[in-house]
C-alpha cells in the first residue's frame, strides 16, 4: 500500500512532501579561503486532517515510512483543531527558477568570485578585514495530497553575503551586503561595487547634533521600516491579534507614496517559484496601495483560521510544519530621482545600516537602533560619515507622512527590494 492510500484508510485528508537539496559552500574569514562545505538533505514530510485535527511528521529517513505514518497520525490526534482543506489541482505561473549555471557552478569558480569581492573592496580600503560566504543549492521539492494535486519545482539558490570591518584607533566601522538569485546574472559584483562606494564616502568624518531633521533611508537601510510592517502584515499574527493592522483591512494606515507588493512570480529572483510550499499557486499580491490595507498573507492553516483564502505564502522546511511567509517583498518606487531627495535636504541624516534589526518590540511598529553606517547631509550634499548616531520611532506613525520615495530601487537582503524613503522629521541622538 503506497503511503497516501495508507494515510487516507484513517485520516480524512493526507499531504506526501519529499524534499531533496544540495548546498555547496565556500567561505573567506579575514580576506582568506577558510572552508568549503557540501551539504545534503533528503526527507519527508507529512501532513493529515484527522476528526478536523491537523498533525504533522517528518523524517531524514524516507525508508522509514510505516514510523512516519504512525506518527503523523497520532500528532493529529491532538493537533490544531482547523478547518483546512488540501489544495485541489490548479495551474500556475510559469516561472524561472532553476539555472545550469548556477546548479553547475564549481567550488574552485566559487572561490575565484569571494577573491574578486574581497580584491574590489580592498582596493578602495586596504586595511579591511572582509568576511564573504557563498552557498550555492539544488533544491527540488515535490507534493502530493488526497484532491489530486501533484506539483514539483526545482530551484538553484546561490546567496553571496560579505561584510567589512575596518578599525583604526577607537574608529570602527562595519558594511555588510547580501545578494540572492536563482538565474545567473553576470553583473553579480554590481551590489559590491555599490558597497565600495559607500566605503569611499565613509573615509570622510563628520559629525551631527542630536535633534529632529530629516532622515533619508538608504534601501539597505529601510529595512528598520520594512521589517515592522512585514511582520504586522504577517496573517499568522493578524489571527492572533498582535498585528497592529488587524481588522483594518481597506484603512488608509500610511501615505499614498506607500504602496507594498510581495511577488514571488518574477523570474530568478530568490523567493520566486511557481507554487509555494503546500503546493497552492503563487500570484502578485498587492498588500499596501497607495496608502490603503488591501491584504495580508496567509498560509492555508492561517487562512482558514481566518476564515479567508490562503495568497500562496505558506514557507516550509522539512522538519517544520508550514506558515506564511513573505516571498520578494517590493517597496514600489517613487516619483523623485535620488539626487532631487538629497539637494533638497539643508540639513540631514543618510541611513545606510541599522545594528540590531528585530530586536524589541518590532511588532508594534516600535524601533530605536544604532546605525552601523550613516552619513551627514548638509546643503544638499553627503558631506561625510556620523558615527555613534541611533534613531527612534514608530513605523505607523512614522509612514503616515512621506516626504519623498525615489525612482531608483535596489535588490537587498535576496527577496527586498527598497526605493529610498524621505522622512522629513524624525528623532536623531547623537553621542555627545
Amino acid at each position: 500500500m503506497d503511503i497516501l492510500k495508507q494515510l487516507l484508510s484513517e485520516a480524512d485528508q493526507a499531504e506526501i512532501v519529499h524534499v531533496h537539496g544540495e548546498s555547496t559552500t565556500v567561505g573567506f574569514e579575514a580576506n582568506r579561503l577558510k572552508r568549503s562545505q557540501v551539504e545534503e538533505t533528503t526527507g519527508i514530510a507529512l501532513r493529515v486532517v484527522k476528526d478536523g485535527r491537523l498533525g504533522f511528521a517528518a523524517s531524514s529517513d524516507e525508508t522509514a515510512t510505516e514510523r512516519l505514518v504512525t506518527n503523523v497520525l497520532e500528532s493529529a490526534t491532538y493537533g490544531d483543531e482547523v478547518r483546512l482543506a488540501f489544495p485541489a489541482p490548479q495551474s500556475a505561473p510559469k516561472v524561472t527558477t532553476f539555472d545550469p549555471v548556477i546548479s553547475e557552478l564549481s567550488i574552485p569558480r566559487m572561490v575565484k568570485i569571494g577573491q574578486e569581492i574581497i580584491e574590489l573592496i580592498l582596493e578602495v580600503e586596504a586595511d579591511a578585514q572582509v568576511n564573504v560566504d557563498l552557498t550555492r543549492g539544488v533544491d527540488h521539492l515535490s507534493i502530493t495530497n488526497q484532491a489530486g494535486t501533484e506539483v514539483s519545482f526545482d530551484r538553484s539558490p546561490l546567496s553571496v553575503s560579505f561584510d567589512i570591518s575596518r578599525i583604526k584607533g577607537d574608529d570602527v566601522l562595519m558594511m555588510f551586503g547580501v545578494v540572492g538569485m536563482t538565474v545567473w546574472d553576470e553583473d553579480y559584483l554590481a551590489p559590491v561595487r555599490r558597497l565600495c562606494a559607500q566605503l569611499e564616502l565613509a573615509k570622510q568624518s563628520t559629525s551631527i547634533q542630536s535633534g529632529r531633521m530629516p532622515v533619508l533611508f538608504a534601501p539597505t537601510g529601510a529595512l528598520v521600516l520594512g521589517l515592522p510592517l512585514m511582520l504586522g502584515l504577517n496573517g499568522k499574527n493578524v489571527y492572533r491579534g498582535i498585528s497592529p493592522m488587524a481588522r483594518k483591512l481597506g484603512q488608509r494606515l500610511f501615505d499614498d507614496k506607500i504602496t507594498v507588493v510581495d511577488d514571488p512570480t518574477l523570474d530568478g529572483k530568490f523567493s520566486s517559484a511557481s507554487y509555494d510550499d503546500e503546493g497552492v499557486p503563487h500570484r502578485r499580491n498587492v498588500l499596501v496601495e497607495r496608502g490603503v490595507l488591501k491584504s495580508f498573507i496567509y498560509g492555508l492553516k492561517t487562512a482558514a483560521q481566518s476564515g479567508v483564502e490562503s495568497t500562496g505564502n505558506g514557507s516550509r522546511s522539512l522538519f517544520s510544519p508550514p506558515s506564511p511567509s513573505p516571498t520578494n517583498l517590493i517597496f514600489e518606487a517613487g516619483e523623485t530621482p535620488l539626487a532631487d531627495m538629497i539637494a533638497g535636504i539643508d540639513q540631514g541624516l543618510l541611513v545606510q545600516n541599522a545594528l540590531g534589526l528585530g530586536q524589541g518590540n518590532v511588532i508594534s511598529g516600535a524601533f530605536s537602533n544604532s546605525l552601523s553606517l550613516a552619513y551627514k547631509i548638509e546643503k544638499g550634499e553627503i558631506v561625510g560619515r556620523v558615527k555613534d548616531v541611533s534613531i527612534s520611532g514608530n513605523v505607523y506613525d512614522l509612514l503616515q507622512q512621506v516626504a519623498a520615495v525615489s525612482r531608483e530601487t535596489e535588490w537587498v537582503y535576496s527577496s527586498f527590494r527598497l526605493p529610498y524613503v524621505l522622512l522629513s522629521d524624525m528623532n536623531v541622538i547623537a553621542k555627545e
